[in-house]
C-alpha cells in the first residue's frame, strides 16, 4: 500500500528547512490506516475463497427446481463426468436406431493406448456397446469411451461433434466437449450447472436405462471391479451417477438419490479429495430431503445470469487436488459445515413460509438424522455385481461397428491410417457381416519388440549351438562305432584261425575256450560275449550228466 500517494507519508520534509520530521499520531490518520488495511485484507481473503471455492449445485427431479446453488455457472474441467454425455449421445443414436446396444464394436489402436482408467483389451477385441457401457459407467474406462466414440461416430473427433450439438441442444450454454472421457484438455469444460441438465435429460430422456448408473460392482470373469461411486450402498436411496478426477480439476461427482418418491440430483465440483466429494454431496442431500432450502430459482434463470456475468476461464486445482492440499482440506471443510449448520441448529432461512414450516415439523420425526457427519463411517457394502464379457453374442449376424471415416455408416471399411501395426489385412469374408481387421498371429505389442528382437536372436544361437554340438557328437559316435568294429574283426579272425586248426573234440573245446580266454583278454569289450559263450557250452554237458 502506498501511503504517500493518499497524503499520508511517513516522513514529509518542511519546505523551509528541508529537514524531515516524523508527523503526529493524530486519531484521523491512525482510523484511514486501520480502514485501508483492513479493506486489503478483506480483499484478499475474498480472492482466495473465490479461487478455492467449489461449484456445488442440488436440483429438484423432474423439474429441475434449484435448492442449493454455488458457484454453479463457473466454468469447470469436468474430467470423467464428461462420460455421463458419453452415454447420452450414445443412448441417443440407440434410439434413432444408427446402432444397436448388441451391436458389436471393434477395439482400435488409439482406443488401446487410452491412458488409465481402462479396461486394457488388445486391439481387435470385440465387445457389445451394452457390455461398454457398463465399463465405462463402472471402471470410468478411458478406452472404452473410444471403442464407443469409433463405432457410434467413426471417430473421436466426428463423436465430439455430436456432443457438442447435443449440448446446444439441450441447452448446455458452459460446455464444449473434446474427447469422450475427460482427459485433460483446455478446451474441454463445462459448468455446474450445465451437468445437472445433462443428468436431468439422461433420467428423462432414458428411463429404461436409470440402472446403467446403478451398478455397484461388475464381473469380468475372475476379476472383481467396484464404482467409484462411494455414496452408493452408503447413503440411503442413492441410485448413481458418476465421478470424475484430474489434478486440474479436481474431484468432481453428479450423484442423485431418491427418498419416499422425491428424487434429488447433486452436482460437487473440485473437492480436495474423495472423501469431502462424499460428505459434501452427502450434505446437500440432507438439506434437500430435510426441505431446508426452497425452490427459488430454475436452470434457465442460471443462464441469464450466466450471460450477464460471463464468468472467468476454467481455474486448474493441480495445487488443491494434487499438491500440499492440506490447506484447500481445511478450507473445504469449513465450507461443509457451513452447509450443514442448518441441519445441526434446526434453523431455516427467513424467508420460510409458515406452510413450509409446518411441513418441515411433520417431516422432522419420520426423517431420518443427517447422514454427512457419520457417512465416513459406513462400511462398503458388498454388491451382487453384474455380469460383463466381450466377444460377439451368441447368434449375432449384424455387423460390427470399428473405426471408419466420420459419420459414415456401420460397416464402412476403415480407413488406412487406422489400421494399426498389431493387425494384418485380411480379406473380408462373404455375406453382410463385417468383421474387423484380425491381429496376426505373430503380432506383439510396440513396447515389446525389443524383447522379441532379443529373444529371437538368443534361438538362433542356440540353433547354431546345438548345430555344432551335434556334428561333434556324430563324429565321435563314428569314431566309436569304426574303434568298435575293428575289434569286433580281430575277436572274428582268432575265431577262425581256432576253429580251422583244433579238431572237433572235448580237448579242441577246451583249447578254444582258452583261446576265447586270451582274445577276451587281449580285447575286454569282448569279454561279456566270451562269457556269454562259455556259459552257452556247459549247460547241454551239464544236462547230460543229469540224464545219465
Amino acid at each position: 500500500m502506498n501511503l504517500k500517494n493518499k497524503g499520508l507519508s511517513l516522513h514529509p520534509a518542511t519546505p523551509e528547512t528541508g529537514r524531515v520530521e516524523r508527523p503526529r499520531c493524530t486519531p484521523s490518520l491512525f482510523a484511514r490506516c486501520l480502514v485501508s488495511l483492513a479493506v486489503f485484507f478483506l480483499s484478499c481473503a475474498a480472492i482466495a475463497e473465490q479461487a478455492l471455492a467449489g461449484p456445488a449445485l442440488l436440483i429438484e427431479m423432474p423439474s429441475g427446481a434449484i435448492l442449493y446453488e454455488d458457484h454453479a455457472t463457473q466454468p469447470w474441467y469436468p474430467a470423467s463426468v464428461t462420460k455421463l454425455m458419453t452415454v447420452y449421445v450414445a443412448l441417443s443414436a440407440v434410439r434413432d436406431h444408427h446402432i444397436a446396444l448388441d451391436t458389436p464394436l471393434a477395439v482400435s489402436a488409439r482406443a488401446a493406448s487410452a491412458p488409465p482408467s481402462k479396461m486394457g483389451f488388445r486391439p481387435g477385441t470385440l465387445v457389445t456397446l451394452d457390455n461398454a457401457l457398463k465399463m465405462l459407467m463402472v471402471k470410468s474406462a478411458n478406452d472404452m469411451a473410444v471403442v464407443i466414440a469409433e463405432g457410434v461416430a467413426g471417430s473421436v473427433e466426428a463423436f465430439a461433434d455430436d456432443m457438442n450439438e447435443t449440448a446446444h441442444s439441450l441447452g448446455l450454454t458452459q460446455s464444449h466437449f473434446v474427447n469422450p472421457n475427460g482427459l485433460p484438455n483446455p478446451e474441454h469444460v463445462s459448468s455446474a450447472r450445465d451437468l445437472a441438465i445433462l443428468a436431468r435429460a439422461l433420467y428423462l430422456s432414458f428411463p429404461e436405462q436409470a440402472s446403467l448408473f446403478n451398478i455397484g460392482a461388475m464381473r469380468l470373469g475372475n476379476d472383481i471391479i467396484h464404482n467409484h461411486n462411494d455414496l452408493l450402498g452408503r447413503y440411503p436411496g442413492v441410485d448413481g451417477m458418476k465421478t470424475g478426477f484430474t489434478c486440474a480439476a479436481g474431484f468432481n461427482i453428479v450423484a442423485s438419490a431418491t427418498q419416499n418418491g422425491r428424487q434429488l440430483i447433486a452436482v460437487i465440483l473440485g473437492a480436495p479429495n474423495p472423501r469431502s466429494r462424499m460428505i459434501m454431496a452427502a450434505a446437500l442431500f440432507d438439506r434437500g430431503f430435510a426441505r431446508i432450502d426452497q425452490p427459488s430459482k430454475t436452470l434457465g434463470d442460471l443462464a441469464a445470469q450466466t450471460a450477464m456475468n460471463s464468468p472467468a476461464a476454467a481455474p486448474d486445482m493441480h495445487q488443491s487436488a494434487c499438491g500440499r492440499r492440506g490447506k484447500a482440506v481445511l478450507e473445504y471443510n469449513t465450507d461443509i459445515a457451513r452447509v450443514m449448520a442448518p441441519l445441526h441448529t434446526g434453523k431455516v432461512p427467513a424467508s420460510t413460509s409458515s406452510e413450509h414450516m409446518a411441513l418441515m415439523a411433520s417431516e422432522a420425526l419420520a426423517r431420518p438424522l443427517p447422514m454427512a457427519p457419520r457417512i465416513c463411517t459406513v462400511p462398503r457394502p458388498a454388491f451382487d455385481p453384474v455380469p460383463v464379457a466381450v466377444g460377439v453374442p451368441p447368434g449375432f449376424a449384424g455387423l460390427v461397428a470399428q473405426a471408419r471415416p466420420p459419420h459414415s455408416p456401420i460397416g464402412t471399411a476403415a480407413p488406412p491410417e487406422t489400421v494399426s501395426a498389431y493387425a494384418a489385412p485380411e480379406a473380408k469374408p462373404s455375406g453382410d457381416i463385417s468383421v474387423p481387421l484380425a491381429p496376426a498371429p505373430d503380432a506383439l505389442p510396440m513396447k515389446g519388440r525389443g524383447a522379441h528382437a532379443r529373444s529371437a536372436a538368443k534361438a538362433v544361437a542356440a540353433k547354431h549351438v546345438a548345430a555344432h554340438h551335434g556334428r561333434a557328437h556324430g563324429k565321435m559316435a563314428a569314431r566309436a562305432e569304426k574303434h568298435g568294429s575293428r575289434k569286433a574283426v580281430k575277436i572274428a579272425q582268432h575265431k577262425t584261425t581256432i576253429a580251422k586248426v583244433a579238431p572237433k573234440s572235448k580237448t579242441a573245446k577246451l583249447k578254444t575256450g582258452d583261446h576265447k580266454t586270451v582274445v577276451a583278454k587281449q580285447h575286454p569289450a569282448a569279454k561279456s560275449a566270451v562269457h556269454s559263450e562259455k556259459i552257452k557250452g556247459k549247460k547241454p554237458e551239464k544236462q547230460a550228466k543229469k540224464s545219465a
